[in-house]
C-alpha cells in the first residue's frame, strides 16, 4: 500500500503551527496564575487530524506544579482553540489535549544509569589490571625459562622449515 507523504506532511506542517501559535500564547495571553513557567515541547496529530496531544515541559521542573499547570490550560482550552481558529484561518481546529511532556526526567535517569555503567566498567577493569601484572609476570618468566632451555636449531634446520628461530635472534 502506498504510503500518502502529502497528509503527512500537512499533519507536521499543521503540529508544528499549533506548537508555535501555543507557545506564543503561553508565553504571554494566557494570564492564568496557575500556569507557570512552561513551554510545549510537541505536538502529536492524530491521523485524521481531529484531534492533537500537546506536552508541556515545565521550565523549572517542579512536578507538584505540574498538574495545576494542566489544570490551568485544561481550563484555558476553548479561548486557545478559538484563538487557534481566529490565527491560523481554519474551519476546523483539532480536539487539544495537554499531557505533561516526562522525556527530560526520563533522559536524566538513562544518563544516570549509563554514568553508573562506565564506573562500574572502569572499576572491573581497573581491578583486572591490577590482578593482571603479577599473573602476566609470572607467565613471562616462565616463557623466559622455556625460550631460555630450548634447544637451539642450526640456521640450516631453520632455512629448511623457513622459519627464524627466536632463540637465536636472543643469544
Amino acid at each position: 500500500m502506498p504510503i500518502d507523504r502529502s497528509r503527512q506532511h500537512h499533519r507536521d506542517r499543521v503540529a508544528e503551527t499549533l506548537r508555535e501559535e501555543i507557545s506564543s500564547m503561553m508565553a504571554g495571553e494566557l494570564a492564568d496564575p496557575r500556569i507557570g513557567s512552561a513551554y510545549v515541547t510537541e505536538v502529536v496529530m492524530a491521523p485524521g487530524g481531529k484531534s492533537a496531544r500537546i506536552f508541556i515541559a515545565l521550565a523549572s521542573g517542579d512536578h507538584d506544579d505540574s498538574a495545576t499547570t494542566i489544570d490551568g490550560l485544561v481550563a484555558a482550552r476553548g479561548y486557545i482553540r478559538y484563538e487557534l481558529r481566529e490565527r491560523m484561518g481554519v474551519r476546523h481546529v483539532p480536539e487539544l489535549t495537554f499531557h505533561l511532556d516526562k522525556s527530560a526526567g526520563v533522559k536524566d535517569r538513562i544518563g544516570d544509569l549509563l554514568a553508573r555503567s562506565e564506573k562500574s566498567a572502569k572499576s572491573v577493569a581497573r581491578r583486572a589490571l591490577k590482578s593482571t601484572p603479577s599473573a602476566e609476570a609470572s607467565n613471562f618468566e616462565s616463557s623466559e625459562l622455556t625460550i631460555t632451555t630450548a634447544p637451539a636449531k642450526s640456521p640450516a634446520a631453520a632455512s629448511k622449515t623457513g622459519s627464524v628461530s627466536p632463540i637465536k635472534e636472543a643469544q
